[in-house]
């Protein structure tokens, strides 16, 4: 026989989250252990990242082994790792990038270093061979300085045991002392020099040889000066990028006497670099601009005044007053004011919001994740017409902008499968290439001509045969379609979910706050004899309070509406059967509610026939049924209806027009239920009566067959959403666990987001794949005619022209509108 236990993994390991490494290792650990059957990661609540599950057999090893021994290795894997995530000031070429992480990697006891082209560094470490200040200190050493963190320190995530910290850094710009547009500014002066040069020497203004000369080796100073820092940089890490291979061939022209060519190639090679630069940091802009939506300071209650202070400083529980037109400063509820706010900075929602007070603020303040979505307001959204008083629900740096804004961040280091497959293909074709460089080199021992003319054919395939445009078209892609989706109230968690979504063809949707709107209302209550509605409703009601489950919300709202005031019942010791329902005690005596298929299993008594005969009944006309049991007495039974949401029809239709073959709801509700339910948003297939894992197994079967993604909660549906090739979470700006275990996550709760993911996703792969064919149809062109005669010159113009090419390519994502 297997029991399971759950704990919290914030608490096994401070300060992860779901995808980390080390959530990994703690799972590999537990498994070998004697006694452990399974182990895997479940849904978490209130700010838990989830929850690790652990099955095991109580005949080899005890519950408090099983929870010392995870206790002991989270603790062991704490100690033993760090890790560290630096925000880059400004856009880091995706070669200078690489150069970085690999240097990085280098340093003993890192794991991992990645970097993205948009200037952010994530790095895992074993805390015993080195630390934060090393780490810190190498960085400073290659370039990347130091600045403090953000004002609104909307980065700042420190825990202990593992360090996960965001700062604002400037990074490696191409800058010094002359700011970013250095780089711009010393490849416009390298073409300066070269026309000046040039104009000397063809116009015969000077009879004095070397003054041309001096001009052309001006123009290599300027245009070669960033280009052989990083040249450098990747010699003494033993790798051949395409800055070392252009310094040669630039070496090569000048050896020869071809300065005028050689300045052109550096020339043409700077002003590529620049622009490229330039494109990538207006992607990275798009990020930065997320993160500056939030005011710097609020307007705050104390002591009965209005007082404006820093945002850093607001607290859970302040009362801050939001005039009309200004953004919001902080996450929390609405406490007093009617309002409609546009929330499209965060959610992508393009209707502003109508917000009302909460009824009850004590209970908002206990349970600030039940607020509903009507009185919830997040920072960085802007208020209409009417004044509001917000009371702040979380600090500024766990506002859902602010993780919003790290997850982008930390998205762009995740590399796509294209990705990991072109820094393959360019670690084989690379060396290739520079062997084929020195075949062509001896080419005069085998054909009748100088070995001027061979070296300079060789220095000409060189530049043909460099892979710059492929270094950088995948990246670009990923960082524009990443950056677009979150200004579009989507995030998606990196490359690889990015271009899976683009690559499904089956989608299954969970029911309950994803199809139907997740507000059920009581809507049929059907008493056994001996029994009023009176009496059944305050045992429901008692129970229920104690649960944040939807169905209990209704069944507590409109309960409590239908009894009207009077004396209320008070229910302990809750125990919650997940998928099937709850069992707690009023006045001491046992109480059971949930679905029919609780009862008659595990020790629970089987319903009577008449409580049977109104959950057929029920079921038949499409309600979701609840019974209600106490002590050995059926009560009853109450009929719950959910509202599909509005837009729900038209989200499916524009699905279909993408070319979504199959789409599925799957629900723990009764098969006559779901269906019901399935018919009225047009679905054509449901699969009812499933519990939480036969949703994974459910998720399974479909993934043997083709590309599945799995649309829900991100709470109860987290294990099927892991299951499937892509997960989808709706709703993330108002839940902590959907915003950290889904690969995609929704930030409102319009179904139509999904058809816009699946379209933007499927665009960006489109654009991956131009920019891969353009990369390499240049390169397969390029070589045969430098070795057949092209010149440096025209080698190089049309090289970085791909390069350019395949980055605005990708920035035309940033645009992107569905159609």
């Amino acid at each position: 026989m297997n029991l399971t236990t759950e704990l919290e993994l914030p608490v096994i390991l401070p300060g992860v989250s779901r995808d980390d490494s080390c959530v990994q290792r703690l799972v590999a650990g537990l498994q070998d252990m004697e006694g452990v059957s399974r182990v895997h990661i479940r849904e978490g609540s209130d700010e838990a990242l989830g929850t690790l599950c652990i099955h095991y057999d109580p005949e080899i090893v005890s519950l408090q082994r099983v929870r010392e021994v995870a206790a002991s290795v989270g603790i062991e894997l704490g100690d033993r790792y760090g890790h560290l995530f630096l925000e880059l000031g400004s856009a880091v070429h995706a070669r200078k990038a690489r150069t970085i992480a690999a240097q990085v990697q280098a340093v003993p006891g890192v794991i991992e270093a990645t970097t993205s082209p948009a200037g952010g560094i994530s790095i895992e470490y074993e805390r015993a061979k080195t630390g934060e200040a090393e780490l810190r200190a190498k960085l400073e050493a290659l370039g990347v300085a130091q600045e403090p963190p953000s004002p609104r320190g909307d980065l700042k995530d420190q825990h202990e045991g593992h360090d996960h910290k965001d700062r604002q850094d400037p990074g490696h710009s191409h800058g010094g002392t002359l700011g970013g547009n250095s780089e711009l500014i010393f490849s416009l002066a390298c073409g300066l020099l070269l026309i000046v040069g040039f104009a000397i020497e063809k116009l015969g203004l000077t009879q004095t040889p070397w003054i041309p000369t001096a001009f052309y080796v001006a123009a290599y100073v300027f245009g070669g000066w960033f280009t052989l820092g990083e040249a450098i940089g990747n010699i003494k890490l033993k790798r051949f990028e395409i800055d070392t291979l252009m310094l040669v061939a630039a070496a090569g022209a000048a050896a020869l006497g071809a300065w005028a060519e050689g300045a052109l190639l550096l020339f043409l090679f700077s002003l590529g670099h620049a622009l490229e630069h330039y494109a990538m940091g207006r992607a990275k802009r798009a990020i930065e601009a997320l993160a500056k939506l939030a005011p710097e300071t609020a307007r705050v209650l104390r002591n009965g005044q209005v007082v404006e202070v820093q945002v850093e400083s607001l607290i859970p529980g302040d009362v801050v007053v939001v005039r009309p037109n200004d953004r919001m400063p902080a996450d929390g509820f609405v406490i007093k004011g009617a309002s409609s706010v546009d929330q499209a900075p965060v959610t992508g929602e393009s209707i502003p919001v109508d917000k009302l007070a909460v009824n009850d603020a004590a209970l908002a303040r206990d349970r600030p994740d039940s607020v509903v979505m009507e009185s919830r307001v997040f920072a960085g959204t802007i208020n209409g017409s009417g004044a509001l008083e917000v009371e702040v629900t979380r600090r500024s740096g766990e506002s859902a902008l602010a993780r919003v804004v790290k997850m982008v961040s930390e998205a762009e280091t995740r590399k796509s499968p294209t990705q990991r497959f072109t820094d393959k293909f360019e670690r084989v074709f690379v060396p290739a290439v520079l062997i084929l460089a020195v075949l062509l080199l001896f080419s005069w021992v085998v054909v009748d001509e100088p070995f001027r003319d061979s070296f300079y054919r060789a220095m000409a395939v060189l530049v043909a045969a460099s892979p710059c445009a492929l270094a950088i078209a995948t990246p670009s892609a990923v960082l524009a379609g990443i950056a677009r989706a979150a200004r579009g109230g989507v995030l998606i968690k990196g490359g690889a979910p990015l271009e899976e979504l683009g690559m499904i063809r089956a989608i299954a949707f969970d029911k309950t706050g994803t199809l139907t709107e997740g507000k059920p209302r009581i809507t049929d209550i059907k008493v056994m004899q001996g029994t009023t509605e009176q009496e059944l409703l305050h045992v429901a009601v008692a129970v229920e309070a104690l649960s944040d489950h939807p169905l209990a919300a209704a069944i507590v709202r409109d309960g409590n509406t239908r009894l009207g005031d009077g004396p209320v019942m008070v229910a302990t010791d809750l125990a919650n059967f997940a998928g099937r329902g709850v069992q707690a005690k009023v006045n001491g005596i046992d109480v059971w509610i949930g679905k029919a298929e609780m009862f008659g299993n595990d020790g629970i008594g089987a319903l009577s026939a008449g409580a049977e005969s109104a959950i057929e009944e029920l079921r038949n006309a499409g309600r979701t049924t609840m019974a209600v049991r106490l002590g050995d007495r059926d009560l009853g039974v109450i009929g719950l209806m959910d509202t599909p949401r509005p837009e729900a029809r038209e989200a499916l239709d524009k699905l279909r027009r993408l070319g979504i073959q199959r789409m599925i709801m799957i629900s723990g509700d009764h098969q006559t239920v779901a269906q019901a339910v399935a018919t009225d948003v047009g679905l054509n297939e449901a699969w009812g009566n499933l519990m939480p894992d036969d949703k994974v197994k459910a998720i399974r079967q479909l993934k043997e067959t083709e590309r599945v993604a799995m649309v829900g909660d991100g709470v109860n549906d987290a294990p099927a959403m892991a299951s499937a090739s892509v997960g989808i979470a709706m709703g993330a700006a108002s839940s902590d666990v959907a915003l950290e275990t889904a690969d995609v996550a929704l930030m409102s709760e319009d179904l139509r987001q999904v058809a816009f993911s699946v379209a933007l996703s499927r665009r960006t792969k489109r654009v991956i794949r131009q920019n891969v064919y353009v990369s390499l149809g240049v390169v397969a062109l390029l070589v045969p005619a430098t070795i057949l005669g092209l010149g440096i010159g025209p080698a190089v113009a049309v090289h970085e022209g791909s390069t350019l090419l395949v980055v605005f390519n990708a920035l035309r994502l940033l645009g992107f509108r569905q159609s």
